[in-house]
Formats: structure tokens, C-alpha cells, sequence
């Protein structure tokens, strides 16, 4: 019998259990899924349930470890994606209702390698309509309801990989597989209270996922902690030939530094924050260096927001031009984002280039800063999450995000979201670590050791066991 301790168990802790036959894969997966229907339309975080799919995955991976062929450390461990990766068994919905009864009859590339890991697929998980790419500014922006954290179902768990944050923070799946272009891996981390990882561009092969910002999208895990990052990131990354933007082999590693690490605040990065949020992250930073001196940079001087905002027009007005031409984009749940498809189409193309153009001395200056820096450290978000039944604009009006997050996925570089605490109405808060192309192995290294010396990771919400 499968204790409910086991639904916040981590990786190694369910692989553990596996091997040694005190549970199979087939009646783990069986545990999530029952949570998953339990809990998940409490929080409206689960979209489809592929329980047929899920069952024969989990009777393999028993079959194979009965055979002895052991696939890794990911062998029958369950898991769930955001629904806009490709994955046979049931709907990819982009979470709009104009794609609601899309099918697609082959895995997106990161599903066909967890799979070849001996992962088990459970669920496609709810997401903000086309990943925001019409504009929102609402909680209730998906056809499946306004997706809730589990720590305190009044408040939002954040977006656009709303589910993968809180089927994770519930304990519904022990790993999931979100996308962010600007900011959507990290937002529900910080608001669930778990660990996401969002990996530089073109590190994990995006082929069969949707795109909103071909230059932009990356995929990543979401996991209960760093080391469980830091292993479904390994079976996911690599060269894809069905990716042309995917890095070559020689490009997915980077060497450790030796000695200890440099360290560097935001110089700002905390003046917008609540008061909750600026003490975690503080205390956070001196865990983190011990001691030693933690010296601070202030960001290249670059319009970030205007950027982003016409990329992301211009890019994801061309993805989605089909349902803005005939209409379908007034189907969409949030107001703005009905408006939002109109406006993208007439995005001027010289603001355009100008911001593409822009983005090689951005790359430029972000590498100058790691010559002198290894980690830059900050809030990862000002806030804990906001209520649903509030506007974001009027959630928590005098505090706001630097634009530490928007920099960096222009630029393409990682970054590991990891929980510092806790703080309004009992709220999760998040600290940031920030590195170069391709050091995800020193990030992750870096959240563990706070992981190591704090237990906010391994906190409970009060939802049912």
C-alpha cells in the first residue's frame, strides 16, 4: 500500500521504492492519477488525464526492470506536460478554446525522450491561453478556469505553465515539463513554492511544441527540487535534427568553475519587492555566500520591456494568424487577449528588426558581466502570488518586477527559480540564480545548496492528502 507521504516523495525517493519492489510503476502511476482527479479540478490544473496511455507506459517500465533493463533514474516515475507539447493519447489544446479538439498522432521530441527514459506520461496540464501570446491580464485566461496554487486556492499559481505549477506544489505529479518565453517557467515556480529550470536557448529540442516565439520559447522541468531539475534535464536536452535551432553536441555542456563562486546582486532587483519577499532573498544570499562578499551590477541599458512586448507580437501574431483572420481569437477566455491578435498583426516591422538587432550587444554585455560574475542572484518575483478574483494591474499596486527576467530570455541564458520562504497570506516566495549560455550544472548546483541548508522545498500545502 502506497503511503500519501509518497505524492511530495522526489525522484530518487520514488526510483528508490521502484527497484526495491515496495511499490510498481503501475501502482504509482495509478496513486497519481487518483490524485489528479481528486485534487485537480479543485485547482483547475489538469486538462486531460491519459490514463490508457499512462497504464501500458507503467506496465513496460515494470516489465523492463523485471527483464533488467533499468533505463535510469527516471525509470516509472510519473510525470505531466503542459499542453502545448504534442503527445499521442488524447488533445493538445494550447489551452484556447479554438484548439480544444486538436490532436496530434506523434510525441513532441521532449515526451519521445522521457518516454525512452522510462518516464510515465499521466496528464497534459492546464496553461494560459496560447501561452499569453494575445496579451492577458487576468487569472481566468484558459478555457479550464483560473488555475489556483495549492497553498491557497484564492490565489493564482501563476502563468502560463499554470498546471505543471500546481500539479507539482500539490503533489499531483512528481516532475513536469513547462515552456517559458518570458517568464513562464519561473512565475508558477515562485507562486507553487517548487523548483523550475529554465534552460538556455535551443538546449532542449522544441519540435512538436507550440510556438509563440520561435526566437524566444524555451521548455524545462518543474520538479520538487534542484537535483530532480538537474536529472529530467539531462534526459530531455541535446541536439534534435527536427529542431534547426537545437545546439550542436559540443555546445550542451559547460565546465564547472573551480574555487568558490562569485556571486553578484541586481542593484534594484529588490527595491520593488514586498517586505516578505526582500527578507527571503536576503536570507537566502547569506546562506548562499557564507560570509564572503556578495558584489552587485546593475543590468546593460536596454529597452527589455518594449523588446520583448514587440517580439512577441510580431512573432506570435505570424504563429497564430490563422484564428485572427477568421475569428476564432474572440473565442478567447481573457478580454485582452481577444483584442490582443488585432493589434499583433499591425505590429511595425522596422520595431521589429530594431529589437532583433538589439539583441546581439544585449548578448554581448550580458557575457561581460559573467567574466567577473558565476551566479547573478535576485527575487525571482516582487511578489507572492495574486488573487484570482483580482486584475493583475490591480493586485498588488507599488510593487514590480525588474527586468531581470525578460533580459535574460532575450538574451537565452538559464536560470533556476528555487523557494526562499514563505510570505503574504502564507504565500510561497522564490529566489533566482542566473547564469551564462549553458551552465544549468552550476545553477542547479547552486539551488541544491540552499536546498541543502533550508526545508522550504520540502514544505506541504493544506490540500488533501
Amino acid at each position: 500500500m502506497i503511503d500519501n507521504a509518497m505524492a511530495f516523495a522526489d525522484i530518487g525517493e520514488l526510483g528508490a521504492a521502484i527497484r526495491a519492489k515496495r511499490v510498481s510503476a503501475v501502482e504509482l502511476a495509478q496513486f497519481f492519477i487518483a490524485r489528479l482527479e481528486l485534487v485537480g479540478p479543485k485547482l483547475n490544473s489538469v486538462v486531460t488525464i491519459l490514463h490508457d496511455r499512462a497504464l501500458a507506459e507503467a506496465s513496460a517500465a515494470d516489465a523492463d526492470l523485471a527483464a533488467g533493463h533499468d533505463r535510469g533514474p527516471l525509470h516509472g516515475i510519473p510525470y505531466g506536460v503542459k499542453d502545448l507539447l504534442a503527445a499521442h493519447g488524447g488533445p493538445t489544446t494550447w489551452g484556447a478554446t479554438p484548439y480544444r479538439s486538436q490532436v496530434f498522432d506523434k510525441d513532441a521530441t521532449v515526451v519521445a525522450r522521457l518516454h525512452d527514459a522510462g518516464a510515465v506520461l499521466l496528464a497534459k496540464l492546464a496553461m494560459i491561453e496560447l501561452a499569453g501570446g494575445m496579451g492577458y491580464n487576468q487569472a481566468d485566461a484558459s478555457f479550464t478556469g483560473p488555475c489556483k496554487t495549492p497553498w491557497n486556492t484564492e490565489y493564482w499559481s501563476g502563468g502560463s505553465s499554470s498546471g505543471p505549477g500546481a500539479c507539482v506544489g500539490a503533489g499531483l505529479v512528481p516532475f513536469a515539463i513547462g515552456s517559458e518565453t518570458d517568464g513562464s517557467i519561473t512565475n508558477p515556480s515562485s507562486y507553487c513554492g517548487i523548483t523550475g529550470l529554465r534552460p538556455t536557448y535551443g538546449l532542449v529540442s522544441r519540435h512538436g511544441a507550440m510556438a509563440l516565439s520561435w526566437t524566444m520559447d524555451k521548455l524545462g522541468p518543474m520538479c520538487r527540487n534542484a537535483t530532480d531539475a538537474g536529472i529530467v534535464l539531462n534526459a530531455i536536452k541535446g541536439p534534435d535534427p527536427n529542431d534547426a535551432t537545437s545546439l550542436a553536441n559540443r555546445m550542451t555542456a559547460m565546465v564547472m568553475p573551480s574555487g568558490p563562486l562569485r556571486f553578484a546582486k541586481v542593484k534594484g532587483a529588490e527595491d520593488k519587492c514586498q517586505p516578505e519577499v526582500r527578507k527571503n532573498y536576503n536570507a537566502a544570499l547569506v546562506e548562499l555566500a557564507a560570509g564572503s562578499n556578495v558584489a552587485e551590477i546593475t543590468l546593460p541599458d536596454f529597452p527589455y520591456n518594449d523588446m520583448v512586448g514587440i517580439i512577441i507580437a510580431a512573432e506570435g501574431g505570424a504563429a497564430f494568424r490563422d484564428i485572427i483572420d477568421d475569428g476564432r481569437c474572440k473565442t478567447l477566455a481573457d478580454p485582452d487577449g481577444r483584442r490582443g491578435g488585432y493589434s499583433n498583426l499591425v505590429a511595425p516591422a522596422v520595431d521589429y528588426v530594431d529589437a532583433m538587432r538589439l539583441r546581439a550587444p544585449m548578448r554581448q554585455a550580458f557575457a561581460s558581466i559573467f567574466e567577473a560574475v558565476d551566479v547573478l542572484v535576485s527575487p525571482t518575483f516582487s511578489t507572492v502570488a495574486p488573487p484570482i478574483a483580482v486584475s493583475f494591474d490591480k493586485s498588488y499596486p507599488g510593487f514590480s518586477d525588474g527586468p531581470l527576467i525578460t533580459a535574460c530570455n532575450l538574451v537565452g541564458i538559464p536560470a533556476v527559480a528555487a523557494p526562499s520562504g514563505f510570505g503574504l497570506h502564507g504565500l510561497p516566495t522564490s529566489v533566482m540564480f542566473v547564469g551564462p549560455a549553458l551552465s544549468e550544472a552550476r545553477l542547479v548546483s547552486v539551488a541544491e545548496t540552499l536546498q541543502s541548508k533550508t526545508d522550504w522545498h520540502r514544505r506541504r500545502p493544506p490540500l488533501p492528502a
